[in-house]
């Protein structure tokens, strides 16, 4: 198979997945369970739920292993299964691409700020997502992804240890909102130009957003990214809409048709990868892709 890196070269519009979480709790996931350890405990399920999304014509599998950093891991008492849990995930990523998909290992945030804001070094951040890269490169991954970043110290530490550690290929995501002065921002106050500028200067192959924001705000973010980054490839991966709060639950009411018809907008905005994030199921993905083919 072509690598993803020259298929975006000759200008193709390549679609990622969507939503992992939603679907892991419709198959039973508890409140305080780790999601990631299904890939030891339920594999078939989370087969089933990569498979889904292969069917609906993604070109690119993510790996169910976001929270698989030792930091995460931590919470319940796993540190010490990060390469089990890491290996494991591609490889079920793998086994359902059969060849015909890329596989994208997922990095998540550690919860955990660097020094001086926080008590954890540069050098324990390379360490711990350098750990999570190989394992999910040994594993089958071709792809891994920072996703949902807002530090920039976090994220360049992520690239570090992918560069040193792997030869994946590097993609970075940071969750912009927006902001009431204008424009967008993540939590840490880092502006889509900043980070654009910085990811470019970290060795990304591959820039982006994910989550926080639905189609219409991703498509100015996006924008932003482009700018900034005039010929970096852009990955786009929005929420089903903006979450609203229905019977106590957190719903995502952005439809496949309605995503579907902004992806055009992402596109001319510079997207060259486009998938979903929270609230996005095959369904969405399926849209979204035949909107990508009829581009």
């Amino acid at each position: 198979m072509e690598s993803l890196l020259q298929r975006l070269a000759a200008g193709e519009i390549l679609v990622c997945d969507g939503a992992m979480g939603t679907f892991l709790q419709a198959r039973g996931l508890k409140p305080g369970e780790c999601p990631e350890l299904w890939c030891v405990d339920r594999p078939d399920d989370v087969r089933a739920i990569h498979a889904s999304y292969r069917d609906a014509g993604s070109d690119i599998v993510e790996c169910n292993s976001f929270g698989g950093s030792s930091y995460k891991l931590k919470h319940y008492g796993l540190e010490g299964t990060v390469a089990d849990i890491n290996l494991r995930a591609a490889e079920l990523a793998r086994d359902v691409a059969d060849g015909t998909q890329y596989v994208l290992g997922s990095l998540g945030p550690t919860g955990e700020f660097m020094a001086p804001l926080g008590l954890a070094t540069e050098e324990e951040f390379i360490a711990t997502f350098g750990a999570q890269a190989r394992a999910l490169e040994e594993g089958g991954a071709d792809l891994a992804i920072v996703e949902t970043m807002t530090a920039l110290e976090e994220a360049a530490a992520a690239v570090k240890a992918i560069r040193a550690e792997t030869g994946l290929v590097a993609i970075v995501s940071f969750t912009f909102d927006p902001q009431v002065s204008g424009g967008y921002a993540t939590m840490m106050g880092v502006r889509p130009e900043a980070f654009a500028a910085a990811a470019v200067e970290m060795g990304a192959d591959v820039i982006g957003a994910n989550c926080g924001t639905g189609p219409d705000d991703m498509i100015k973010v996006v924008a932003a990214l482009r700018a900034a980054a005039p010929d970096t490839p852009i990955i786009a991966m929005p929420n089903a809409g903006m979450p609203v709060i229905e019977n106590g639950e957190t719903v995502f009411k952005e439809t496949p048709e309605e995503m579907a018809a902004k992806v055009p907008l992402l596109v001319e905005a510079g997207a060259n990868i486009i998938g979903g994030c929270c609230g996005t199921s095959p369904a969405h993905i399926e849209a979204m892709k035949a909107a990508v083919t009829a581009l």
